[in-house]
């Protein structure tokens, strides 16, 4: 006489309530997805389809717009603008690679070195986010005053007059010319193209910060220690160790500084003249403006088009996908 099944506590066979919980959380994952999705879908996926949709109208703001496959905004945006925008990729590349040089050596100082000291750096790094982005543009307008300290300084050292003369050759394309007239003018340094990069790299340079030291402050010192014993130098160790194992932070560093100063409006408003104007000043004032809105979405899409195309380039070269 074969004996009756088990019944579990809910008067069903444990088989059953297995099979059942397992169901239920198969779908956990997706339910705890469901709000950043939504998110997601509302306030990027949906701007990106009208922005798009936007780009392809024609008319003015007084006929009203309509859809009418308008792909001629992109030539006229690339026609009048392509000198504009490369020269907002340039800015922002530099700014970047400022913000690299700078925030490494301060990154791997918390993580390595700061010993009872690191909580108050970390502070201090993030410390600007608790001032007002235009705040802290306009400050440098003060710090890069004619007869401030720091021009006085540049020009009485002579490094001004070294600035001044680094200008783009006269036989590259129009396209290319970053700085005709010098990275800095003779006597100033405001309403120039250094002031613009300047303040890029101070406003992001904490993005760049946090990915590297978290980058760092994982890297087991053991590691380090290994390489050394086995006769590397300190350059040799952190150029075969240390820097390998933080190309995560490097890469999400670079992302997060490149991505936004390169439609940035702000700086080249503030610091700089409206021969440094940025590709995001463009779209403002085509938006605002000459309320030619489909040709500043057409410059948006063009922009974020070749950022994304940029980012996946890089991403493959860096050979990392482990972004922090």
């Amino acid at each position: 006489m074969s004996a009756a099944p088990a019944v579990g506590a809910g008067g069903k066979a444990p088989a059953e309530d297995t099979a059942r919980a397992v169901g239920a959380n198969k779908w956990t994952p997706y339910l705890l997805l469901t709000p950043g999705m939504a998110w997601l879908f509302l306030f990027f996926v949906v701007p990106t389809i009208v922005l798009i949709f936007t780009s392809l109208q024609s008319g003015t703001i007084f006929t009203g717009f309509t859809f009418t496959a308008q792909f001629s905004n992109y030539g006229d945006a690339l026609t009048n603008y392509s000198d504009t925008l490369v020269k907002s990729l340039v800015y922002a590349f530099l700014a970047t690679l400022f913000c690299l040089v700078i925030a490494y050596p301060l990154a791997y100082t918390i993580a390595f070195k700061a010993g009872r000291w690191r909580n108050i750096m970390l502070v201090l790094v993030i410390a600007p986010f608790f001032t007002s982005f235009l705040l802290r543009t306009n400050a440098w307008q003060t710090i890069l005053s004619d007869n401030g300290f720091v021009v006085t300084f540049m020009h009485n050292t002579g490094m001004l007059a070294v600035l001044h003369a680094i200008h783009t050759p006269t036989w590259f394309p129009t396209a290319l010319q970053f700085f005709p007239n010098g990275i800095t003018a003779p006597d100033r340094v405001l309403a120039t193209p250094l002031a613009v990069i300047l303040g890029i790299t101070y406003n992001f340079l904490p993005f760049m910060t946090l990915p590297l030291y978290a980058s760092l402050e994982r890297i087991d010192i053991r590691l380090i220690e290994a390489g050394q014993d086995l006769y590397a130098s300190a350059w040799t160790a952190f150029r075969k160790v240390t820097f390998p194992l933080s190309m995560p932070g490097v890469v999400a560093g670079t992302l997060l500084t490149f991505i936004p100063a390169a439609g940035d409006p702000v700086n080249a408003a503030l610091l700089g003249s409206p021969a440094e104007a940025m590709i995001g000043n463009v779209i403002d004032s085509q938006f605002k403006v000459t309320t030619n809105y489909p040709l500043a979405a057409a410059l948006s899409v063009l922009l974020m088009a070749i950022i994304v195309t940029m980012v996946a380039v890089y991403v493959r070269r860096a050979g990392t996908e482990e972004l922090v």
